[in-house]
This record gives structure tokens, C-alpha cells and sequence, in this order.
């Protein structure tokens, strides 16, 4: 299992929330390429960055962002957050993006994600699964949809998706453990996907259990910012 660092961006800031609710807005650091930089020097090759402005918007804010992370260092990212059209998408991995995660577009337009995954490989693209309840959270979990998470996996899988990031929005931001009974169920239904486990780790034995029950990688956020988790300790899990 690989471990993931998280970056969301606010005003070109590094900042995270509670149960994805931008009243609680705390800002980490100002300067997210040094966080980048602090997540290299500690040896982790991955990086979630994620454009919450962009969400909110609906089309991406936050470009220089991305763009200055992979310009001064190797991290492979993936990126999300407001990529609503096919020139953002394609400006995402020009910018230096090595995956994109799709969310909101995935539930509303899937004809046109679908495109998405013919042009660039279903190895470019992650399907953003973020539920409430059992059901698909939309436009930075603002609003839910009708569509279950098992429905929307399955007519993404039959589509040749094959790397899933699911985010529970009650456990994300909260400190108190993943959601690693609903990642047992996804992974028991569709074992051939990468499942990316998002939301709730608050300690290293949380990532255990996540590498335990199949997921292919985890994202830590909140628990490396508020010092649960330490660098050193994640590169050496």
C-alpha cells in the first residue's frame, strides 16, 4: 500500500476541513510547496493535491499551484478539484499532473468522463467516490446526489476504471478512524480495482488496517498537520 500526503488549496493556501464544510477552514501553511518539499525530503513519491477553491467553483482556481509542486519536485501527483471541461483536463496533466481524480463530473457527465478515460487511459484517471451515507457527494460535498456508491463504481467499472478514491465526508477531516468496513465491501465487490482509501486515518494503525482489508493506497491529510502522524513514520511503514 502506498502512502499519500494531502494538499488542499484555499487561496493558494494549505488548509483542511471538517467533514468537507468550508466554514471550518483552518489554514496549515501558507506555502504549499514547502510542504511538498517537507513531503520529498521524508521520501514519499506521492502527492494528493487538491484544488478546493476549484471544487466550490466548479472550474479549477488554484493552477500555480499545481503547477509550482511539480515544477520543483518529483512527486508523482494526482489532482483534483473543479476539472469540469476536457481543456482543464488536458491542462491538468500539462501542468504536470500525473493522474487526475474526477468526481462531481463523473456523476453529472458520464458520457463525457468516460471520453476522458478513452483519451488518456484508465490509468490516468481516478473516480472520486465521496459518499454521504451510501450515496455520491457532489461539488465539494455541498450537495448529494441520487446515485449509490456501489451503482456508481460498478457503471465506472464496466467502463474500464480501474483506480477508485473513496472518501467517506463523515470521517474526513475528524481524527477518529477510516472508513475501513465500507473499503472491505468495495474491495469484496470489485477486487480487481485500486482502491484509494481518503478520510479518518488519525493514527498508524488506522494505515495498517486500511493495507490490511486490500486498499492500494492511502491518503493522510489532517493527522500529518496536527501531528498524529509523523513523516518518518509514514515513510517507514
Amino acid at each position: 500500500m502506498i502512502i499519500v500526503p494531502a494538499i488542499d488549496i484555499i487561496g493558494g493556501q494549505c488548509v483542511r476541513l471538517t467533514k468537507g464544510d468550508y466554514n471550518t477552514t483552518k489554514v496549515y501553511n501558507t506555502d504549499p510547496l514547502h510542504v511538498a518539499k517537507e513531503f520529498v525530503d521524508a521520501g514519499l513519491t506521492h502527492l494528493h493535491l487538491v484544488d478546493l477553491d476549484g471544487a466550490r467553483k466548479r472550474e479549477v482556481v488554484n493552477w500555480a499551484v499545481l503547477e509550482d509542486i511539480a515544477k520543483h519536485t518529483n512527486l508523482k501527483i494526482d489532482f483534483s478539484g473543479g476539472l469540469s471541461n476536457s481543456e482543464q483536463v488536458k491542462r491538468a496533466f500539462d501542468s504536470g499532473a500525473v493522474k487526475v481524480t474526477i468526481g462531481s463530473m463523473a456523476v453529472k457527465r458520464p458520457n463525457i468522463v468516460q471520453q476522458w478515460i478513452l483519451d488518456y487511459g484508465h490509468d490516468k484517471i481516478i473516480l472520486g467516490a465521496d459518499v454521504i451515507g451510501h450515496n455520491i457527494a457532489i461539488h465539494g460535498w455541498e450537495a448529494t446526489s441520487e446515485v449509490t456508491i456501489f451503482d456508481f463504481i460498478r457503471g465506472y467499472h464496466l467502463s474500464g476504471i480501474r483506480q477508485v478514491m473513496c472518501t467517506d465526508v463523515s470521517k474526513d477531516g475528524m481524527l477518529e478512524g477510516a472508513a475501513v468496513e465500507l473499503y472491505r465491501d468495495i474491495i469484496k465487490e470489485f477486487p480487481d480495482i485500486q482502491l484509494v482509501a481518503s478520510g479518518g486515518v488519525s493514527q498508524l494503525q488506522d494505515l495498517k488496517d486500511l493495507r490490511e482489508v486490500g486498499c492500494a493506497y492511502a491518503i493522510v491529510g489532517k493527522a500529518i498537520y496536527e501531528g498524529r502522524i509523523t513523516l518518518s513514520e509514514l515513510a517507514n511503514l
